[in-house]
């Protein structure tokens, strides 16, 4: 009788330790209760070790980062004086309130004087990445959730090597989970040629000090730090289209020349930093832009400590016209899912488009019941057929959101991600075209072929529903 009680005793203080650390998120706590009643102790030790709340690691020392908090300052102010410079830059945040939202934001400012090209196809974008990587002089950082060590792998590394070899300064920074298969034997080659590398996050001690939940999500080249590149694209050969299990990847990457560059160079620094330790503000990083651009682009950086989740919100309900979404995963939160819903009621042009190939069923049947909720309000949903869509885009009346992020919880709060927002009627433009052309390789979901699904199927969305909060 003692060993039963001492049991339910225990078990009780797992129920309490769990409401007490997540009372502000009633959705994420229903989800660990359930997970706790059907394993209660395996359960609390998942709970323990991936659902700690996201803490600046030591390796930030409060001189350290009241340093950089100093430096971002110092580069606000350039890239302000800059937008100053501009006959219309003050227009362009005085628009709407996104626009006064965007001005507000904590992290980089709006830029000015950006130059940007758009990648539709995985293709195009990897041999501009090449192309800008032998071209180097001064150096080259890197940092990508996945990389592995495939043909297009093999590719960056030898010319990584080279150009270490020609005295360009190599950094490049993979994410300990994304990048788990990386070989030894790769980075060891890296390394021996003189390339510097860093884990983010490492498995055994993301698992050891509870950071497994928290990933670096961010795909970043700077060459130079006159050139940047970011977007949806890792590097493996299946974002060339080469998985047979899905084909073709369709997927949007970016290359920028202006002042926005400096915010993907800081972004890649700060997380070089916590890394490695190192502080590298040295100027020579941070040039002066040349471009002769005409683009208004703000870097959005993210991640648990600094949530995307506003200025998604913030998208949508300023919206008047329409938002496009494309994104591979669709598990949004209570705030973006009513956010989403009383825009289409009161007649925005709401249209989403995600898989039809799922690459995590799981997700997938999540994402289905959210789908099946806002198809009765009016958003329009449709499945991409030409293979794999990967492109994490939205489109809100003439602005435009784009990057690493995508529609679900994880991004807005787990990750680290980058995203960009573009004024340029140009850049939003070609997003918009890119999505009609997609639309154009699409099938609208309808309400209809919902109700004619099986039990099976509604009770695979209810599971995947009650756990989407973890996704």
């Amino acid at each position: 009788m003692l060993w039963i009680m001492l049991a339910l005793l225990l078990f009780v203080v797992q129920i309490a330790f769990v409401i007490y650390f997540e009372y502000e998120r009633p959705e994420k706590a229903m989800v660990w209760l359930s997970i706790l009643f059907l394993f209660p102790l395996a359960g609390f030790l998942l709970y323990y070790f991936m659902a700690k709340e996201y803490l600046h690691p030591p390796a930030l020392q409060r001189k350290e980062r009241l340093y950089w908090d100093q430096f971002k300052a110092d580069l606000n102010d350039r890239c302000r004086q800059r937008i100053l410079e501009d006959k219309h830059g003050e227009m362009i945040v005085q628009d709407n309130m996104v626009h006064a939202l965007l001005k507000n934001l904590p992290g980089p400012p709006i830029t000015t004087r950006n130059e940007t090209t758009v990648f539709a196809d995985g293709g195009q974008a990897f041999e501009a990445i090449l192309d800008s990587l032998a071209a180097a002089k001064h150096h080259i950082h890197i940092e990508f959730y996945i990389i592995r060590d495939d043909r297009l792998g093999t590719r960056f590394e030898q010319l990584l090597i080279q150009k270490a070899k020609e005295g360009v300064k190599v950094r490049i920074l993979y994410d300990g989970i994304g990048s788990r298969r990386l070989s030894k034997a790769f980075l060891n080659r890296l390394n021996d040629a003189g390339v510097e590398t860093g884990c983010f996050f490492p498995l055994f001690a993301s698992f050891i000090e509870k950071r497994l939940n928290y990933r670096n999500h961010r795909k970043i080249v700077v060459v130079d730090g006159k050139i940047g590149f970011f977007g949806g694209l890792n590097i493996g050969d299946e974002y060339l289209g080469e998985n047979p299990k899905i084909g073709y990847w369709r997927d949007t990457h970016f290359s920028i020349e202006g002042d926005a560059v400096l915010w993907i160079q800081y972004t890649f620094l700060t997380d070089w930093h916590l890394v490695k330790g190192q502080i590298i503000t040295d100027p020579v990083y941070y040039p002066i832009q040349k471009s002769a651009g005409k683009e208004f682009v703000q870097i959005v950086k993210s991640g648990p400590d600094e949530k995307i989740l506003d200025l998604i919100f913030s998208l949508i309900v300023s919206a008047r016209e329409r938002i496009y979404i494309e994104t591979p995963y669709f598990i949004p939160d209570r705030s973006v899912l009513l956010a989403l819903r009383t825009a289409a009621i009161r007649g925005v042009d709401v249209r989403v488009i995600i898989p039809a190939l799922p690459d995590k069923n799981l997700v997938h049947y999540a994402a289905l019941s959210y789908v099946r909720e806002l198809l009765q309000a009016g958003v329009r949903f449709y499945t991409y057929q030409n293979g794999f869509i990967h492109a994490k885009v939205i489109i809100s009346d003439g602005l435009a959101c784009s990057g690493s992020a995508n529609m679900d919880i994880r991004s807005f709060c787990n990750q680290f991600e980058i995203n960009a927002i573009f004024y340029d009627g140009t850049v939003v433009d070609r997003l918009v075209q890119d999505f009609y052309r997609d639309l154009g390789t699409s099938n609208e979901l309808l309400l209809s072929a919902f109700d004619k699904q099986g039990n099976l199927q509604k009770t695979m969305e209810v599971f995947a529903r009650l756990l989407s909060p973890l996704f």
